[in-house]
């Protein structure tokens, strides 16, 4: 089964139209999102998620708001985007790339000079661009990392970095599907990722409908599995990289990092240009989202059933940081960064 693109541009309708994968994977529906309001809610209760996919889909917002402006003039129109930029911008603190496709937006109609509907189009063409290009990124991701797994590898991945995640395809899926399409045989080991299970409801979803072996497993049952031989390496995905190589991504990543270390397995980041922050110096200075306590008090986060006793405090980060030094490379559509990673990271990005 071919998954749907998990983001599309549509302005004819208009609207931007994505999977709700809070409802994967009982129900594979898609849904039009037709206000600035409406995307905004959709990254904040994970309608759309992953660092990639909300670039495009932060991208297709202000080309929605563009659209929908009834604004008279330029100046008027370019008022209503910042006003939207801030709308987006305030749904989550850590995934860069939602910024870097917003600020990828306003450098465009900051700097335009010519008339309204000319605007108008060009936020929308640029949108599509940033869509089209995130896919081609994964593919080329994809391409670099599948020569790092070895035929009949068993790879362990955290959460989902796939094509839910990005435009298609994914980064740490990405590698494993590239490695896939090279003739290798591959098996999955997929983390069940709490407390919202994207491993276990996402990634093994689309393992599932390409017909690559997968096997879920709880989030603390990976060191028994490395400890008895049983994964050859380990594939994330990233949320912010900084300067250094230290990798924000989902909670629980450092554990696996340290794992890896302590049984020495191979740990992969792969993540695109865009999620590399080289404004920051290091990962202690990537803000880090908290979320809401229903999410570890309430089963899987979407059920009404109690897990956690009334009146207990939750602590619930969505993202941990993982030091460069626990990272064996960072796959990039550009190649593979390795130690030193913040010498590699620059290298890369000139090339």
């Amino acid at each position: 089964m071919a998954l749907p693109p998990t983001v599309q541009w549509l302005p004819r309708e208009p609207s931007v139209f994505i999977i709700d994968q809070t409802l994967l994977p009982s129900e594979l529906h898609q849904v039009h999102l037709r206000s600035v309001a409406e995307v905004a809610e959709a990254i904040k209760v994970l309608r759309v998620r992953g660092a990639p996919a909300l670039g495009c889909v932060g991208a297709a917002g202000i080309a929605l708001a563009a659209v929908l402006s009834s604004a008279a003039d330029t100046e008027s129109l370019c008022a209503e985007l910042a006003a939207a930029y801030e709308v987006l911008a305030a749904t989550r603190p850590t995934a860069v790339n939602l910024f870097w496709a917003l600020n990828h937006m306003r450098r465009l109609w900051s700097s335009w000079t010519g008339d309204l509907p000319g605007l108008v189009a060009a936020l929308g063409a640029e949108a599509q661009a940033i869509i089209d290009d995130d896919l081609q990124r994964c593919r080329c991701i994809g391409r670099h990392g599948a020569e790092l797994i070895p035929d009949g590898g068993r790879v362990l991945t955290h959460c989902n970095a796939g094509a839910l995640a990005t435009a298609g395809y994914g980064t740490a899926l990405g590698v494993i599907r590239g490695a896939v399409e090279q003739g290798k045989k591959i098996h999955v080991w997929a983390d069940e990722t709490r407390p919202l299970l994207q491993g276990a409801r996402l990634t093994a979803f689309e393992l599932a409908a390409d017909g690559i072996p997968c096997t879920v497993l709880c989030d603390n049952m990976a060191a028994s599995l490395m400890a008895a031989g049983f994964i050859d390496c380990v594939v994330v995905g990233a949320d912010r990289i900084a300067a250094n190589g230290d990798v924000a991504n989902k909670i629980g990543t450092y554990n696996v990092a340290v794992l890896c270390r302590y049984h020495d397995v191979p740990f992969y980041v792969a993540a695109p240009f865009s999620t590399v922050d080289f404004a920051l110096d290091r990962g202690n200075q990537i803000p880090i989202e908290q979320r809401g306590a229903e999410e570890v008090s309430q089963l899987g986060g979407f059920s009404a059933q109690a897990v956690v006793p009334k009146g207990v405090e939750v602590y619930n980060p969505a993202f941990d940081v993982t030091p460069a030094e626990l990272v064996t490379a960072i796959i990039t559509e550009c190649g593979v960064a390795r130690a030193p990673l913040g010498e590699s990271l620059r290298r890369l990005s000139r090339a």
